[in-house]
């Protein structure tokens, strides 16, 4: 095990590398920077050349102040690099890019249907099946180059050790090219052609490799510096808890979304047509998953983030002024419903829009539970896991324990126990108590009623 672990943390709003002592499971050091989108050239995309010089430069910074054993990898869902040979055949698009509605009709007789993979239709390229697709049809002479397809976790390891490797939880997560039942490719995958262009599958706790010589002579590291074969953001979140808790349980893993998993639930209440899907974790299982894009909206909502005083959150109640969903169609669990405040948000203080709009990330996840299903207790990683009458409100409407996780992010940690193989970790979060001001109740009828 190594002592230092250094953790490639790309997010869709800001990448870190993020410095994990494996004997305390604690952060030593963090470094990041905005993940900014590129315009220029084919489309929308990552710009991957400042993100590498990023993480060469962070791994130099720490290593020379504390040290490097390790380095683990974990990344936002939804991307993949098109490699021809030793370089990308084109630019690692930006999910968010409308390119893949051009072939939707096309990519809709294409697809494997929900049953098989537990994926279902979301809008741009959210399916990273449709990505793929779209870039086939729409770049076909790019395409025609490509030698090989790696999720981006493993293309970051491949950048890293020069070792390929394909990984369940980023092809497990809404992409339509994983059969979570079989544990294999979906259909789509051998009917495309694509097959040959995955390399074989490997464990996300594995050693991909050692740093090339390269890496290692920009960066001070040695050869000898193993890395992980990495995983998917939200299932790193998911990582420390799993055997920490009695199933079923939830986590809810905030950043740009707020993704809610249900370890031990079953998929029956999936509903295609409300963003509900089943991730599947390190071990190969399929995890009921309901989500939304919280961090997004709550950016969108609130200028100012001021914590709302006693005084502010009964007001809110009170006077029933509500956040309806939702600000970013097309996903969630009320895709199609438009977003607005009942009272205009400019005649309220800053606290009072606080309260409003954490009222509503608690509401909409609430609906998330009733697609993934309710745990016996619910633990908040992440971002909103500082939020505590989010935490508060949650336990309220609930009625189960709600736990806010300690550790600054639990897809940081998460990354770092790949080495472990998920192992030792005590999941330990602080309990909240239940939200319990006069009318909460009323209020939630009222929101759900008003959708």
């Amino acid at each position: 095990m190594p002592r230092h672990i250094a953790v490639i943390d790309i997010g869709k709003t800001n990448a870190k590398v993020v410095l994990i002592n494996s004997a305390t499971q604690q952060q030593v050091a963090v470094r990041s920077t905005p993940n900014v989108v590129r315009r220029d050239g084919l489309y929308p995309h990552a710009d991957v050349e400042m993100l590498w010089r990023f993480i060469l430069d962070s791994l130099t910074v720490l290593h020379a102040e504390h040290k490097v054993d390790g380095i683990s990898i974990t990344t936002h869902g939804a991307t993949a690099a098109l490699l021809a040979e030793d370089a990308l055949a084109m630019p690692v698009l930006d999910y968010e890019h409308n390119g893949p509605e051009e072939t939707a009709t096309g990519y809709a007789e294409a697809r494997p249907n929900f049953a098989e993979t537990l994926s279902p239709r979301l809008p741009n390229g959210l399916n990273l099946g449709a990505q793929i697709f779209w870039q086939a049809k729409a770049h076909s002479a790019d395409f025609a180059r490509v030698t090989a397809i790696l999720t981006y976790p493993q293309y970051w390891a491949w950048r890293l050790t020069g070792a390929m490797a394909s990984e369940v939880t980023s092809l497990g997560c809404h992409t339509d090219l994983w059969a979570p039942s079989r544990s294999d490719f979906s259909s789509m995958v051998a009917a495309q052609g694509w097959t040959k262009l995955f390399p074989a599958v490997k464990p996300a706790t594995s050693v991909i490799g050692f740093l090339t010589p390269l890496a290692a002579e920009e960066t001070g590291l040695t050869t000898d510096v193993p890395v992980a074969c990495g995983i998917h953001d939200s299932n790193a979140s998911l990582l420390p808890h799993l055997g920490a808790h009695e199933a079923p349980f939830t986590i809810i893993s905030t950043g740009t979304w707020t993704i809610a998993m249900t370890v031990g639930g079953d998929t029956t209440h999936l509903d295609q047509a409300r963003d509900s899907l089943a991730n599947v974790d390190a071990f190969g299982r399929a995890v009921p998953t309901a989500r939304f894009m919280g961090g997004r909206e709550f950016d969108q909502l609130v200028p100012e983030n001021k914590t709302p005083s006693d005084a502010d959150i009964a007001r809110v109640i009170g006077e029933d002024i509500r956040v309806q969903p939702n600000f970013n169609p097309g996903v969630g669990p009320f895709p199609a419903a438009i977003g607005h405040w009942t009272r205009p948000a400019e005649e309220l203080s800053a606290g009072e829009r606080t309260a409003v709009v954490s009222l509503y990330l608690a509401l909409v996840t609430e609906a998330c539970l009733g697609l993934c299903g309710l745990g016996k207790e619910i633990i908040i990683e992440g971002p909103l896991a500082r939020n505590a009458l989010f935490a508060q409100a949650l336990a309220g409407l609930t009625g189960v324990r709600v736990s806010a996780s300690g550790d600054a992010t639990g897809t940081s940690l998460g990354a770092s126990m790949l080495f472990g193989a998920g192992e030792g970790h005590t999941a330990v979060g602080v309990a909240v108590e239940p939200l319990t001001v006069a009318g909460l109740d009323a209020y939630a009828q009222r929101w759900r009623a008003a959708i």
